[in-house]
């Protein structure tokens, strides 16, 4: 099992080098990030962006474009269509987002001749090495589904354990977290965990273990799951945290970034290939982590 980042990186150079298509690639910790993952030998890219913005921006992070491809298309729009072509095509195998909003290029993943879109509903992954944990952690949905409802949820576990599937976690763990352990019907996040871990037993969720309603504690912590009598397998052992709404993500995302000593990645799946969309706010070695986390998903044909 790959249980922190320097596994992520270890086994996706030894998993073979993947192209990734960025769109609108003027961005310098884009850059600096695809350049580390290159010399790392974890993957190769073709650069599709305002080719002279790209130049003077390597030039000032000493960065050797001789390596790469370069595909200049200055409208945002048209470079956003264009590195989802070139994965459609084949030509790569994972689309990352530039200097770009999430919007354009989500519409691109989504265009009708050339996109990725496999007609399931597209999610957002984040994994994170918490210190003192002994294991990666998953969290979904931070960015992307605002109030999913039950058949939602399905299909972004099911999302969620591909990613599982490629740290090598073969049954991952999956904790419904809400605000309380116990099936309310004033809480209809309970009422959907309860059904979310049904669904999971009668083989409708399948290649994982689910189940919930889970508070956060009794999730990740077998010795408060023990004080709360709690004994169902996940408790205490939870690969994937599933939350009930975005708020609920993205809160703590933004809490284990910039309260916790922590690394991680993020990553949308639900696509035909994995997609690489972090935020101007994130590190550059979180945009090299969520790199080689796209380039196991691929590795997995996932």
């Amino acid at each position: 099992m790959i249980t922190n980042f320097n596994d992520v990186l270890k086994f996706a150079r030894e998993r073979g080098s993947k192209t990734i298509a960025i769109a609108c690639a003027q961005e310098p910790q884009v850059l600096m990030a695809i350049d580390d993952a290159n010399k790392m030998g974890i993957a190769d890219a073709i650069l599709v962006g305002d080719k002279e913005k790209i130049q003077k921006l390597a030039k000032e992070i000493s960065m050797d474009l001789g390596k790469y491809e370069i595909i200049d298309i200055k409208d945002l729009n048209e470079a956003s269509l264009k590195a989802v072509e070139l994965v459609s095509s084949g030509r790569a195998h994972i689309v990352m987002k530039g200097l770009v909003d999430t919007s354009i290029i989500l519409k691109a993943v989504l265009n009708a001749e050339v996109g990725l879109r496999t007609g399931n509903i597209l999610s957002h992954v984040s994994v994170f090495d918490v210190s003192g944990h002994d294991k990666l952690c998953l969290i979904t949905d931070a960015a992307m589904n605002i109030a999913p409802d039950l058949n939602e949820k399905k299909q972004i576990i099911e999302n969620a354990a591909k990613v599982a599937y490629s740290l090598d976690i073969d049954e991952p763990k999956v904790a419904v977290i809400c605000a309380k352990e116990k099936v309310s019907p004033k809480m209809p996040a309970t009422v959907d965990a309860a059904e979310l871990e049904k669904m999971n037993k009668s083989g409708e969720i399948k290649g994982c273990l689910v189940g919930g309603p889970f508070a956060l504690d009794n999730a990740v912590s077998l010795e408060a799951a023990k004080l709360k009598g709690i004994t169902h397998p996940v408790a205490g052992h939870a690969d994937i945290l599933m939350m009930p709404t975005i708020e609920a993500g993205n809160i703590l995302y933004k809490s284990l970034v910039f309260l916790a000593d922590t690394k991680n990645a993020g990553i949308i799946v639900g696509a035909k290939a994995p997609i690489v969309l972090t935020s101007r706010a994130d590190s550059q070695e979180t945009k090299l982590n969520s790199i080689a986390l796209a380039v196991l998903m691929a590795a997995k044909g996932a």
